[in-house]
């Protein structure tokens, strides 16, 4: 039996759930501005619901983005604490891969290929496309980050054209729209459940890691140096 604890705070969302042998438990919150205030404590609640204690498990899952550069480093923190302390292995998720299942677990008969979008703020986007693979989903290329205006320029997009699903809120750009594709999804959040059903198939092949060697993934390295030597030197 695998225990598997995932956390995301990645963007405006704060999400927590637990895997525990193909069952799933999960909450999951708009958390605007509030991720260090509710992320602990619903960790606390979903173990305590499950009656399990943080020793019991054999691994944490968390979001490693793209996505919120505070976000990413809040949840990586509060992971680092939980990880050390228990002395666990962690498995980092992609938040976007996380949200391409997570329409693929909505909508089981779709079969069209999930590009998602995020905005990263700036007049960008993150983004990826994936098809699935039975339960799981595969991606098609890297993730990137780019001007929206962009996209309509990417050969494996061109090749697409339009048969494909938008999930995301950096939808709302009206140069990705022009893409028409066949259906666009902007409500949609990453969430901890579907880390932890990603998380299960990695620790499944032996693919966690050490938290030592965990790191997040901003896409946008140049901007997350500034703002880090920003917050070291505030004058």
């Amino acid at each position: 039996m695998s225990l598997i604890l995932a956390l995301d705070s990645s963007t405006d969302a704060c999400s927590v759930a637990l895997y525990a042998d193909g069952r799933l438990s999960a909450l999951f919150e708009l958390a605007i501005k509030s991720h260090t205030q509710r992320l602990l404590p619903m960790v606390d609640e979903v173990l305590r619901t499950n009656g399990l204690k943080l020793g019991s498990l054999d691994a944490i899952a968390f979001g490693r983005g793209p996505g919120s550069f505070t976000g990413l480093r809040i949840c990586m923190g509060i992971v680092q604490g939980l990880a050390f302390g228990a002395q666990l292995p962690v498995i980092p998720v992609s938040t976007l891969e996380a949200m391409a299942l997570g329409y693929y677990r909505a909508n089981p008969a779709a079969e069209l290929p999930v590009l998602v979008a995020l905005d990263a703020r700036m007049d960008e986007v993150y983004w990826a496309l994936f098809t699935r693979d039975g339960d799981a989903v595969v991606p098609l290329d890297n993730e990137f980050v780019m001007k929206p205006e962009l996209l309509p320029e990417q050969p494996l997009i061109q090749s697409l054209a339009g048969k494909f699903i938008a999930v995301g809120p950096g939808w709302h750009y009206p140069a990705m729209q022009q893409l028409a594709p066949g259906t666009i999804v902007m409500d949609a959040q990453p969430q901890a459940e579907d880390m932890a059903l990603i998380a299960a198939q990695v620790w499944s092949a032996g693919g966690a890691i050490d938290v030592l060697d965990a790191q997040p993934v901003y896409l946008r390295d140049s901007v997350s140096w500034q703002k880090r030597q920003r917050i070291r030197n505030p004058n």
